[in-house]
Formats: C-alpha cells, structure tokens, sequence
C-alpha cells in the first residue's frame, strides 16, 4: 500500500499493492493496521474505526455532493470506483485551518486502483465519467440526518475544476440548492 500527499496534507491518494499473472490479479482493498500505520508515517492521525460501507451506481455526469456530517457524527470517509470511472473531491471544511476553502482531487477507477481518504472536517464529491459507476465508501460513523450537510458544487470560492467537458452536471434538487461554503454550516 502507497498513500501519496495530495495538495492537501490530510487528504491522501491510496495505491495498493496489485498481484496479476496469466490468471488474473489479487489486491488487498483494505487493511486498517497497515491503513493507520502508512497514516502515522505522513505525521496523520488514525483513522478511526470504519462502521459502514455505502455502494452507489451513476450515469455519466451525475454528481453527487458536496456532502458532509457535522459531530457528533463527523464521517471520514474511504473511497474507491470498482466500475466505470469518477473524478473524486474532498473540500476542506475545518475553521482555522490553512487549507480551508480548497480542494483536492482524483481520478479514480478499476483501472488505476485508485483510493481517496477524506478525513472528518472535509466535504466530498464525485461526478461520474462514464455510465454505470459503482462508487464504494467507507465511513467512520453511521449516517446521521440530523448532521447531514451540502455546499453547492460549483461554489466559486471554492474553485472546483471539475471535467465536466462543457456540459451540465445531472444533480439532486438537495445538491443543486446546497448553500455557498462561506453561508454553510463547518467545522
């Protein structure tokens, strides 16, 4: 497993270890003792433990986000394609922080293995690139209603270069109406 520093420090790009031969290949997709440990080697803090797994299919151009839960159920966040192809973002949300307002993001895909972890204290989204998307997460709490929240995608403070070729995003009335960041509710 290889975890790479995105442009912001805490948010960081997994690569794991991929064994293929003329039968097909093998990945471990997750391990938390080798997770936590690659973290702590980056001067990040553990991750805590992981407590669901949420799958979800889109068509090219939806995007969905960009979602967040304030505590007490703060979700961080573990995030892979296994079908199709998504460009993945996580938005800095912690007041006071030196990153707040940016972004980073990724390609992710079967292809290149690709993970992204989107710690507590960040928003996420992701708009699909292909049709038949399949977009599997790990979360470090259980989803919450009562502190579920969206800042609107295309919040130009924010700045999201989203590669959306000219073309509309196909988004939820609750994601098109989100507020700005600087009118949201944050960390």
């Amino acid at each position: 497993m290889k975890l790479i520093p995105t442009r912001i420090p805490d948010v960081v790009i997994i690569e794991p270890a991929v064994f293929g031969d003329d039968r097909g290949w093998f990945m471990e997709s997750f391990n938390q003792h080798r997770f936590n440990t690659e973290l702590a080697k980056l001067g990040l803090p553990a991750a805590r433990p992981f407590v669901q797994d949420n799958h979800s299919c889109s068509k090219k151009g939806v995007l969905r986000g960009l979602h967040y839960q304030l505590p007490p159920s703060a979700q961080g966040k573990l995030v892979r394609v296994v079908q199709g192809a998504a460009f993945d973002v996580a938005v800095d949300i912690r007041r006071g922080s030196p990153t707040f307002g940016q972004w980073a993001g990724v390609e992710l895909s079967p292809q290149n293995n690709r993970q992204l972890w989107v710690p507590e204290g960040f928003a996420h989204g992701f708009v699909a690139l292909t049709d038949d998307t399949h977009f599997l997460y790990k979360t470090t709490d259980v989803y919450a209603k009562d502190c579920e929240r969206a800042i609107v995608w295309n919040d130009p403070d924010i700045g999201i270069d989203w590669p959306l070729g000219g073309e509309s995003p196909n988004l939820a009335p609750k994601d098109a109406q989100a507020p700005r960041l600087k009118d949201a509710d944050y960390f």
